[in-house]
């Protein structure tokens, strides 16, 4: 089968045929319709994310399609399901193994480029928002890199549980997009003054950070006493150091947040959640954001696409045609 691989953390990708993978008992074969992509892939190219798999891999964190063939002991899927996955890296493949644990059935109405989209993304705002923030009903949130792959979830989720948004992104195209998700205010971070703006309305109850780097420092001046910061990611590549002083004087909690630990600790929680986001998506309250589709043969440019940071929403990848 015709797959994307990483070979060498110093070189780029590279097509490659290997064998259809052999199956665990409680795997399933998804045959790949759709593969999102995310940053995690780029710092898995450079060998500096925290689940690097072993060399040589193939990239693709999420990924749709029908189940091709089941293990041994699965009794909850059956061929021909479709189905979407958090499969952790193989999706860049025509044939993806993916353990059950990490798999859902998905509904017909609910296209398979949206649904690999929308795992990583929404699955990571929602339980954020919902678990680890609980976002109430007129909180003030305010979104870090909001035009990003999660960022824009966020707003979106945010304003569905009737939050107060203010999004923080680069660009007018970007905070219209912003906008249109359900943000109530945007602020330009290459033009304005974010904590004159956040503070003059009074601060913020709860932050969403995927960038770290100075907006964190610039955001964490902007949190009322008792705000709640979650710490998603560092797109910005520089992890902050915490004075903790801050912390006390301000009487704020820092959350870390990192959504694919807790298939190890809480998966039912996981599971639940991206469920009843999964939902929200079919009824039509969520409407994932997708800036472009790239054919199997553009993988590689669709990752250099990402790494320039100028799309909106999320980039998918088809599935290899059949070798």
């Amino acid at each position: 089968m015709l797959t994307l691989q990483v070979q060498d953390h110093a070189k780029p990708p590279v097509f490659s045929n290997i064998p259809v993978p052999t199956l665990d008992a409680h795997q399933i074969l998804i045959h790949t319709a759709a593969c999102a992509l995310n940053f995690a892939d780029l710092l898995m190219i450079r060998g500096t994310y925290q689940e690097t798999p072993a060399l040589p891999f193939t990239l693709g964190m999420e990924v749709s399609g029908n189940v091709a063939a089941i293990g041994s002991a699965v009794t909850s899927f059956k061929i021909g399901d479709r189905v979407a996955a958090f499969s952790g890296s193989g999706g860049l493949a025509e044939f993806c193994a993916v353990d059950v644990s990490r798999c859902l059935i998905i509904s017909k109405n609910l296209p398979f480029e949206t649904a690999a989209a929308a795992l990583i993304s929404y699955g990571t705002s929602h339980l954020a928002l919902t678990h680890r923030a609980k976002v109430r009903p007129g909180d003030t949130l305010l979104v870090l890199g909001a035009a990003g792959g999660v960022g824009l979830t966020a707003v979106e989720i945010g304003a569905a549980l009737g939050a107060r948004v203010i999004a923080v992104a680069r660009g007018q195209d970007k905070l219209d997009a912003c906008r249109e998700r359900g943000a109530d205010i945007t602020i330009d971070s290459s033009s304005e003054d974010m904590i004159g703006i956040i503070k003059a309305l009074g601060g913020v109850d709860i932050v969403y950070d995927p960038v770290g780097g100075d907006p964190f420092v610039a955001a964490l001046k902007c949190c009322k006493p008792e705000a709640r910061y979650l710490t998603i990611g560092f797109a910005s590549g520089d992890v902050p150091q915490i004075k903790a002083n801050h912390l006390l004087v301000k009487n704020v909690d820092v959350m870390g947040f990192y959504w694919g630990g807790y298939l190890s600790f809480a998966p039912k929680t996981l599971t639940k959640s991206l469920t009843q986001a999964l939902k929200l998506i079919v009824n039509g309250t969520l409407k994932p954001h997708i800036s472009e589709v790239y054919d199997f043969n553009k993988s590689i440019e669709a990752l250099d696409h990402l790494k320039a940071r100028k799309s909106i929403g999320k980039l998918v990848v088809r599935g290899p045609k059949p070798t």
